[in-house]
């Protein structure tokens, strides 16, 4: 038994493995980072993940994708069932069964999960209501705290906030909100990379504006989803909407994972409901409304249309501001902690990418000084920094810097390069630009294809293949995509 489930831990590690080169980081994160095999044998594979949302969502969308994997990877895999960790057992009964009589296997699934899922499928009124019945007293209190919003980091608050060009504008603009005077800027849009300090602002502006007593929910995109669901299974879906609406102030973060038609909808309503009411609307998301190409045209035009921030990443000065600031707090714990001015200068010029990556630096100097009793020097910082640092490599090149440059250089739109037209004069750019996303950035050709107006990968395989095949052979075109390379590495 021992030699199978390691053997189907190592099969489950391989498929984590493709699924994450096929899917990308950002999607494997999203939808199976939390799910787990439970066991593998006689031709079936178990998995477990946390939510009921998370369950439907993989069936509905990757059952198949899994289903290839596993087979391609043990032959003999014929069925993949999916649970939910915690899910209810069956009620016991204050009266025992008859003598004699055993409870079938078929009960060990939990009664209520089956109903709601007859429900989700749009069965009767009827089957609804006995769903409800069956959902018991757990559920029940889970369907009243459904609007329990995400826990707020108390070292996340404006004080702690360092101010930079970089991020002058959102920071003002977050302060303005949470004063609670006019509502002026609704929605508010923060976009920016990981680790530029949007959570930070949203969770300051929260904490402020509950502390003045204000109705404030601050969720993630995929709490929305899962609060939004549970919440039809629960047949409380008119209590969670009024509820929803009734708030002072709606903070949704991570606002590129809201996902599901019916999902955005609801939210677009409640978007809508919020702004008309004059009730203040924060969203926060890695890049602008305008490219988050999932999101719905209704959505995205609603987000459009309040104030969009960028924060750009942090210039030498607020890097080196963040250092100082992050020093005082490490001797608010360790009196005796001091690093030289020469180190905070090397730090603050080599790790660039993030205030995130400046922290993560501090602490290990941090940890090394304490766990060694060793003073910080250049070289210990050099060393313990080796992997943080690094001053060769290019920048990060994202996808809509692809589509942006590629657009000006050969006189083409953003929509050209997204549309369904096949014109040459669009196709070959269109081509070039997925050829570049291929070879400058870390995305997977699935997403590739879907921040190109939602084609296949194949669609993408084929025209980076041809863009190679003509660049072997057209010297001009050669050149022309190294002119476009180091137009985005500049």
């Amino acid at each position: 038994m021992q030699v199978q489930e390691a053997s189907g831990s190592e099969h489950w590690k391989r498929v984590k493995k493709r699924l994450r080169a096929e899917l990308g980081d950002d999607v494997f994160s999203s939808w199976f980072a939390r799910v787990d095999l439970e066991e593998h044998n006689d031709g079936t594979v178990r998995l477990s993940v946390p939510t009921r949302f998370l369950k439907q969502w993989i069936q509905s969308h990757y059952n198949d994708r899994l289903m290839g994997l596993w087979q391609r990877e043990c032959g003999n895999v014929h069925r993949i069932e999916l649970t939910v960790r915690g899910a209810m057992r069956p009620r016991q009964t204050s009266s025992p069964a008859p003598s004699g009589l055993a409870t079938p296997k078929r009960l060990a699934a939990p009664v209520a999960d089956r109903r709601l899922d007859g429900f989700a499928e749009g069965n009767s009124v009827a089957a609804a209501q006995a769903a409800t019945a069956a959902l018991g007293r757990g559920e029940a209190e889970a369907a009243r705290d459904v609007l329990q919003g995400a826990a707020l980091d108390p070292k996340y608050t404006f004080e702690t906030f360092v101010e930079g060009d970089s991020n002058s504008l959102a920071l003002a603009a977050a302060r303005q909100v949470a004063s609670g005077g006019a509502v002026t800027f609704n929605p508010l849009y923060l976009h920016a990379s990981v680790g530029l300090g949007k959570t930070h602002l949203m969770q300051a502006v929260a904490a402020k504006a509950r502390a003045a007593g204000r109705k404030v929910l601050y969720l993630t995109a995929e709490h929305f989803m899962y609060r939004f669901v549970s919440a039809l299974k629960a047949q409380s879906a008119l209590a969670f909407k009024d509820t929803l609406r009734s708030i002072d102030l709606l903070l949704i973060d991570d606002m590129q994972f809201l996902h599901g038609k019916q999902v955005q909808q609801e939210f677009c309503h409640t978007l809508n409901a919020l702004i008309d009411g004059a009730r203040q609307v924060i969203v926060a998301a890695d890049r602008a409304p305008s490219e988050l190409d999932t999101l719905d045209d209704r959505v995205r035009s609603r987000l459009s249309g309040g104030l969009v921030v960028g924060i750009q990443e942090p210039d030498f000065s607020l890097r080196r501001n963040i250092l100082t600031a992050r020093v005082a707090a490490a001797r608010r714990s360790y009196p005796n902690f001091e690093v030289p001015e020469t180190v905070l200068d090397y730090i603050a010029k080599h790790v660039a990418s993030s205030g995130r990556d400046l922290e993560g630096a501090l602490n290990r100097l941090v940890a090394h000084n304490q766990l060694t009793n060793q003073p910080i020097t250049q070289e210990m910082a050099e060393l313990t920094l080796r992997d943080l640092i690094r001053s060769s490599e290019p920048r990060r090149v994202k996808i809509e810097d692809i589509q942006r440059v590629v657009s000006k250089h050969y006189n083409v739109t953003k929509a050209d390069l997204l549309s369904a037209r096949r014109t040459r004069t669009i196709v070959r750019p269109r081509q070039i630009a997925m050829y570049l996303a291929k070879v400058m950035t870390p995305r997977s050709l699935p997403e590739i294809g879907r921040r190109f107006g939602n084609r296949d990968h194949t669609t993408v395989l084929h025209a980076v293949r041809k863009i190679e095949e003509l660049a072997k052979a057209d010297y001009a075109l050669a050149q022309e995509l190294e002119l476009l390379k180091r137009m985005l590495d500049a």
